[in-house]
This record gives C-alpha cells, sequence and structure tokens, in this order.
C-alpha cells in the first residue's frame, strides 16, 4: 500500500489544527493569556539573569524589608530578595506541572486510545479502574503519593501525573469509541492496515486536539496542586524557593509583612488564570458547536 494511497484513507487532522489556532489568535482573552503564560515563562526561564539577587542569599540586616528600589517586592524574615525568588520558584512550578501534564497525556492518552479501540470487557476492566483514580480528590491522591514517596522533584511530578491520567484516559476514549466505526477505519481494516497503524496513524491524529486542549486546561489544576503540596511542607524541600512554600512562610508575619505572602499568591493566580484563559480559548476554538459563533 502506497503512502499516497494511505493518505486517502483518513482524513487530514492537521488543517482543523490550524483553523482552530488561527481562530485562538484571534481571541483577545486567548492571547492576553498566552501573553502572561509567556512573561512568566521567559522570567523562570532567564531567572539566573534577570533576578536581581541570589534567591538563597541571606541579609539578616535586610529581614522584612518592604518594597523599595533595591528590593523591588521587598525581602523575606531571612533577608532574601522576594523577586529573585519568585523568579526562581517559577522554574519548580512549571517543571512540576508540565513534567506531570506530559506523561499524564502520554500515559492516560494511550490508555484511552486503546481501551476505546479494543472495547468489551478489557475497556470496561480499564474505565473502572479509572473511575477508582477519578474518585479521589486531586490534592488528596497527590498529598498521598507525596507522603508515601516522600517530598522530592520527581515524587511531585509523579503525584501529579496520577491524579490527571483518568480524566486523559476519559477524553482519549470517547472519540476513539466514535471513529473506531467511521467508514476510513473500516477501509484501513479492509486493506490490511495492522491495528497499531490505524491507532497512531489514523485515529490518534483526530483526537490529538481533544487531548492537547484538556492538557492545557490541567496544566492550572498542576500549578495549584503543586503549590498546595507546597503550602502544607511537601513540595521541594528548603531552601528551594517554590511559590507555595514562600506563600506558607508569609502567614507567619502577615500582619508587618504582608507583602511574603501577597506576591506569591498574586504569581499563583496569574499563572492559573493564564493558562485558563489560554484553555478555554482552545476549547473553544476547536469545539464544533462554536466555530460558526
Amino acid at each position: 500500500m502506497s503512502d499516497s494511497a494511505a493518505e486517502l484513507v483518513a482524513p487530514a487532522a492537521i488543517p482543523a489544527w490550524k483553523r482552530a489556532l488561527g481562530k485562538a489568535r484571534s481571541n483577545p482573552t486567548t492571547l492576553a493569556g498566552a501573553l502572561i503564560c509567556l512573561a512568566i515563562v521567559l522570567a523562570a526561564v532567564l531567572a539566573p539573569w534577570l533576578a536581581p539577587h541570589d534567591p538563597a542569599e541571606q541579609d539578616i540586616i535586610s529581614r522584612l524589608q518592604p518594597p523599595s528600589a533595591d528590593y523591588w517586592l521587598g525581602t523575606d524574615q531571612f533577608g532574601r530578595d522576594i523577586l529573585s525568588r519568585l523568579m526562581w520558584g517559577a522554574r519548580i512550578s512549571l517543571t512540576v506541572s508540565l513534567g506531570a501534564i506530559a506523561a499524564a497525556m502520554v500515559i492516560g492518552g494511550a490508555i484511552g486510545l486503546v481501551s476505546g479501540y479494543i472495547g468489551g470487557k478489557f475497556d470496561l476492566f480499564v474505565m473502572q479502574v479509572m473511575d477508582v483514580l477519578l474518585s479521589f480528590p486531586s490534592l488528596i491522591l497527590g498529598l498521598i503519593v507525596v507522603a508515601l514517596l516522600g517530598p522530592e522533584l520527581v515524587n511531585l511530578v509523579v503525584a501529579i501525573a496520577l491524579t490527571a491520567i483518568a480524566p486523559f484516559a476519559r477524553v482519549a476514549r470517547a472519540p476513539t469509541l466514535a471513529l473506531k466505526e467511521r467508514a476510513f477505519v473500516e477501509a484501513g481494516r479492509a486493506l490490511g492496515f495492522s491495528h497499531t497503524r490505524i491507532l497512531f496513524r489514523h485515529i490518534l491524529p483526530n483526537i490529538l486536539s481533544e487531548v492537547m486542549v484538556m492538557g492545557t486546561l490541567w496544566l492550572a489544576t498542576a500549578v495549584r496542586v503543586e503549590a498546595s503540596l507546597s503550602f502544607i511542607g511537601l513540595g521541594v524541600k528548603p531552601p528551594t524557593p517554590t511559590w507555595g512554600g514562600m506563600t506558607r512562610d508569609g502567614f507567619e508575619n502577615i500582619l508587618d509583612a504582608p507583602w511574603l505572602a501577597v506576591f506569591p499568591g498574586i504569581a499563583i493566580l496569574l499563572l492559573v488564570l493564564g493558562l485558563n484563559m489560554v484553555g478555554d480559548g482552545l476549547r473553544d476554538a476547536t469545539d464544533p458547536k462554536l466555530r460558526n459563533e
């Protein structure tokens, strides 16, 4: 079977995805969210060059300084610069969130794809296992995993990824159930295509947009879960700065130095807001019911 003939079997999904991206770019809300996310990503990536101070350098003489020309966002109880720690802390939030959601997309997407394609008792069993995972709130399941494995960076990624596998499996399974009955899949079977080729060359491209949109939305959840775990002391160990840990430390001086908790909280709010704005825009752009609105 030639490649040109194979292309006639499955509908092209890339043009539809490009059209969706074009529509998302024309949405002011989506653009605003993308700019917020881009600014935070650039601050994290360029932290070694943009941060005005060493995030771990302590200066007791300058402790609990309010925002000033020397310390734009003030200092904490050890005299460390808040702005520098926020920039370096963004690296932890982004690394954990992106790593966890990428793993959940691959694992959960593959589970949903295979389960929906095979169907029958296998699909029933797999979805029941996913339902068990879905029955646990994200924070509680993440807390259990981190408490068992220990508060390390890799363990945080594993914990958050485990909370997101079931939703991605569900999102990948639903369109697979519909697509496997389509004419182009039946034609592929009639032409002798292997199940692997049908799954990953003809069905996967047609569900990839839904999985990617889900990933954008779940990034915001991953950021919140990571910050929550750090807030209760199950995040990356000090002195590595994390937004959740900085917020927790700031509560000890909330009355005399409110900026310690306020600025990390604003950073978490902005990142979650930006990710939700981008995710909502992509979801609307890929929803067939909203394409003509």
